[in-house]
């Protein structure tokens, strides 16, 4: 699957970023005036609108590239949301898109660090290392950026993981965002992302988030995910303008509409 690609900082877009979200709602007025209202998920339209400035020369051509792979809006392709959180029901780790190891518990409902009560208090009973993961179909290859909230009211550490990349943190008794940038296995069309809970311990964790980027934004609480498979481009070629060597400025349009 052809997929949008990364500028050369690991980030999808840059600002500003427009993206519009359309719902149909459908009426029915009855003859006695009566008039009914349901909406039509089948009908939702998304769409992008991605700026670029200073892109460099090489940035340009793989932006070109993909425009010609895609033969403008005839092809589709994956776009991963930049303004989106990938992960599907980041406050209900409970729900099915959650993978758990067999000897981790979990209680809901415990206060978070913004005031809710969406954070989940996880326990490994087990003599080894257990971990919670959601898969997100995405490429493998590209820069990622995994992160959450977390604490312990025992030192502890908290092991993040992307593929099979691992990435130790140290969580205290006061919430903290722990966060990683890395990549998986280039080949793979899906990426696992995962939290390793070491023998024995116990944590709170709250607003898991994956981000096509190098860096975390501000949490986006998600149920759907950011990963849109069956993308398209709006137009069939590529302007850009050229303001000095190596640094040109570009807008791409992108579509998805889920009945398509």
């Amino acid at each position: 699957m052809l997929v949008y690609p990364q500028l050369a900082t690991g980030a999808l877009s840059q600002f500003p970023v427009a993206r519009r979200h359309t719902l149909r709602t459908l009426v029915n007025t009855a003859a006695d005036g009566t008039v009914i209202k349901l909406a039509d998920p089948g009908a939702e339209t998304l769409e992008w609108q991605l700026n670029y400035a200073a892109l460099s020369d090489a940035e340009l051509a793989t932006l070109q590239q993909f425009f010609c792979a895609a033969e403008g809006t005839l092809q589709n392709f994956t776009f991963l949301d930049p303004t989106a959180n990938l992960l599907m029901w980041s406050d209900e780790l409970s729900n099915e898109n959650w993978d758990w190891e067999p000897f981790l518990s979990s209680t809901g409902g415990v206060a978070d660090p913004t005031g809710g009560n969406n954070a989940w208090n996880i326990v490994n009973s087990g003599a080894a290392a257990q971990s919670l993961s959601q898969t997100v179909p995405a490429p493998a290859g590209y820069l990622y950026c995994f992160s959450l909230y977390a604490k312990s009211t025992t030192p502890a550490t908290v092991t993040l993981l992307v593929g099979s990349n691992r990435y130790p943190r140290t969580v205290g008794a006061n919430w903290s965002r722990i966060a990683c940038t890395g990549s998986a296995d280039a080949t793979a069309g899906s990426v696992s992302f995962s939290v390793e809970f070491a023998p024995a311990a116990a944590a709170d964790v709250y607003g898991f988030q994956v981000e096509p980027q190098a860096c975390p934004s501000l949490y986006k609480a998600s149920t759907r995910g950011g990963c849109y498979q069956g993308a398209r481009l709006r137009d069939d070629s590529l302007s850009f303008t050229t303001l000095d060597v190596n640094c040109h400025a570009a807008t791409v349009n992108i579509f998805y509409a889920s009945h398509l």
